[in-house]
């Protein structure tokens, strides 16, 4: 996600779908232009590791397996 715009269409998208409360996390997945549009590509392989933390919450910790 590059701008606020596309965030704000993602929680508008995401609230018509669910009622969000204070506190609520939106994962969105990598933002456009991170390691699809370089050149060569950068992209994860299995082995690599996804660690995702939230204060007070805690951490979440994938490992990317063979597809």
């Amino acid at each position: 996600m590059r701008d606020a715009n596309a965030v704000n269409t993602v929680i508008s998208y995401v609230s018509n779908t669910v009622e969000l409360a204070p506190g609520d996390v939106i994962a969105s997945g990598t933002p456009s232009g991170v390691g699809f549009s370089r050149d060569p590509h950068i992209l994860m392989k299995p082995g690599d590791v996804c660690e995702i933390e939230v204060e007070r919450v805690g951490t979440l910790v994938n490992e990317i397996a063979e597809g």
